[in-house]
This record gives structure tokens, C-alpha cells and sequence, in this order.
């Protein structure tokens, strides 16, 4: 996400007199230290879908995977528009990140390989998935697509001052 950054822009309506634009840098901190996300996709009918689930970065993207039989599979066949969000469940520290943006399918090999040695970094040696034939794969689980979210928009909403920043891609 950082190859093609545009410039942040502060929304003054949503943030203290004195903020200045959150960093990207605390963005990016904020994305590899957060052990859940919550994944928003768009059901067929329209409605919307919200889970929580564990992601990384890798490659200056975030990544997620999912069974291809669960419902976020299926809404992400449907379209692929999504948020991802993290962030402190605090009202005045730390900051909270909205990715919006597209959900990309990942397939080849390599990526799969080190999204995967990313997990098990973050996660611990309990992750146990492997890569075969574009997927992770489970022996308990079973298979799971992995899933690189392409950014449209990121908002940064730092509570510490309080301040609404926004990159558009």
C-alpha cells in the first residue's frame, strides 16, 4: 500500500483544533501489531457481513484467508468490495484503521508462501496451514483461499488527539 501513498488529508469537521494528519508510518504500526481485524463483504441479497478474523501484511497489502465454502467466500464471489478495520477499543488512545477497498484472490506460490510464514511469525506455531494448489491447506481445517485487499480508500481515526485522516489510491 505504500508504493502509490497520496497524500494524507485531514478532515478538520472530525478532528481536534491542533491534530495534524496521522502518519502513514503509525498506520502501517497499527496494521502489523493488531492480532483481529473485522472484514466487512456485501452479501447477495445486500446486505452487509461483518467477521472477525486474523490477518497480516505482506507486500505492503493486508491479507486474509477464509474457507471457500464459508459466507465471506461467497460474498467475495459475488463482488469483491470489502473493509477490513482494526483498531483500540479505547476512546481517547490509540487509533483505529478502515481499509476500503477490493478483495484480490492470491494464487501463486510464492506469495502464498511468504503470507504464510507471515501467519505462522505473527500467529505462532499453532498456525499450521501449508501451501498447495493456490490455497492454504489444513489437515483439520481444510482448505482456504487467501485474499490480498486492494485499497481504495484508508481512513486513520487516532484518538490521541482526536483526527479523521484519509489516503485515497
Amino acid at each position: 500500500m505504500t508504493a502509490q501513498l497520496p497524500t494524507a488529508e485531514l478532515d478538520r469537521r472530525y478532528s481536534a483544533p491542533a491534530s495534524e494528519p496521522t502518519p502513514w508510518s503509525r498506520v502501517v504500526s497499527v496494521l502489523e501489531a493488531a492480532e483481529v481485524f473485522w472484514l466487512t463483504t456485501i452479501r447477495p441479497d445486500g446486505r452487509p457481513h461483518v467477521t472477525p478474523l486474523i490477518a497480516v501484511r505482506v507486500d505492503d497489502c493486508m491479507h486474509f484467508c477464509t474457507g471457500p465454502d464459508e459466507r465471506k467466500a461467497g460474498n467475495l464471489d459475488g463482488t469483491d468490495a470489502c473493509a477490513l478495520t482494526t483498531g483500540s477499543d479505547a476512546l481517547s488512545s490509540g487509533a483505529d484503521v478502515v481499509i476500503e477497498g477490493r478483495a484480490a484472490r492470491v494464487t501463486d506460490t510464492g506469495t502464498l508462501s511468504r503470507v504464510a510464514d507471515a501467519y505462522r511469525k505473527k500467529y505462532g506455531p499453532d498456525w499450521t496451514f501449508t501451501v498447495a494448489d493456490g490455497r492454504f491447506v489444513n489437515t483439520v481445517g481444510g482448505p482456504a483461499d487467501v485474499f490480498r485487499v486492494e485499497p481504495v480508500t484508508v481512513f486513520a481515526f487516532a484518538k490521541d488527539p482526536h483526527a479523521q485522516t484519509r489516503w485515497r489510491f
